[in-house]
């Protein structure tokens, strides 16, 4: 069973020398920044806010949480969605998860939360060596077991690279994505408004009056269909490909 939510505050409060009064508090995003960043001591917290009341705002200071947990690939999801709301019980679980991984990967030493806020340097203490060997720090913490949720917090270079890798090749994956619905839907209506211009070709030819009444329907129709938007030139390739289909 985690830690009540005034032990949570009083650790949160301890460490980040902060007066917090409610676990919802953390639905900002900026104590949860923090927490981290007296982890891995590479949080850019100047981009982190604390005074901030929008969930715009809050969400933002997720986003460098998230990277965060890209960078150094901890195995964990942030309910970003559940917790910009402010509830307790969301924030309270992640919290508890957040104080375990603490536990196992503090790696001890003065943290000058305010200092940090304001964008200065670490200790000596907590910088260089103690921090690259976090996770032996946290063998010689007592109950160190890995938080449920396997969190893996691997070499730093090689798991920036990797991350960044995934994170582009991702990223790639989603624009193919996007652009084979996109070319999905273009041949869609293409194809809708290629037979309607059979159809008004075919009662043309049917009936060649109907092309000379200029109020008439078919007139309204092709005016639609031969359109285009001012300053658009239909590239020379297309214009060859619409007379022939106009001859056959």
């Amino acid at each position: 069973m985690g830690e009540s939510r005034q032990e949570l505050l009083q650790w949160i409060n301890s460490l980040l020398q902060l007066n917090l009064t409610k676990v919802e508090q953390c639905g900002t995003g900026a104590a949860l920044c923090q927490i981290y960043d007296s982890i891995f001591g590479d949080v850019p917290m100047s981009r982190v806010k604390f005074n901030v009341t929008s969930e715009y705002a809050y969400i933002q200071n997720f986003k460098v949480l998230q990277n965060t947990f890209t960078k150094h690939q901890i195995d964990k999801s942030i309910p970003i969605e559940a917790l910009v709301k402010c509830k307790m019980q969301d924030n309270l679980d992640f919290l508890q998860w957040t104080k375990r991984f603490w536990d196992q990967y503090y790696p001890g030493g003065d943290y000058d939360a305010a200092a940090r806020r304001k964008g200065g340097a670490l200790p000596a203490a907590m910088s260089g060596t103690s921090r690259a060997s976090a996770g032996s720090a946290a063998a010689r913490r007592p109950g160190g077991a890995t938080p449920t949720g396997g969190p893996r917090v691997a070499a730093r270079a090689p798991a920036a690279s990797s991350a960044a890798t995934q994170a582009l090749q991702q990223e790639v994956a989603t624009l193919k994505e996007a652009v084979g619905g996109l070319e999905r839907e273009r041949d869609f209506y293409f194809h809708k408004l290629r037979d309607i211009e059979v159809l008004v070709q075919g009662a043309v030819e049917e009936d060649p009056e109907l092309e000379k009444q200029e109020d008439g329907l078919i007139k309204a129709i092709q005016a639609i269909l031969y359109s285009t938007e001012e300053g658009f030139e239909i590239p020379e390739a297309d214009a060859d490909a619409a007379d022939d289909q106009e001859t056959f």
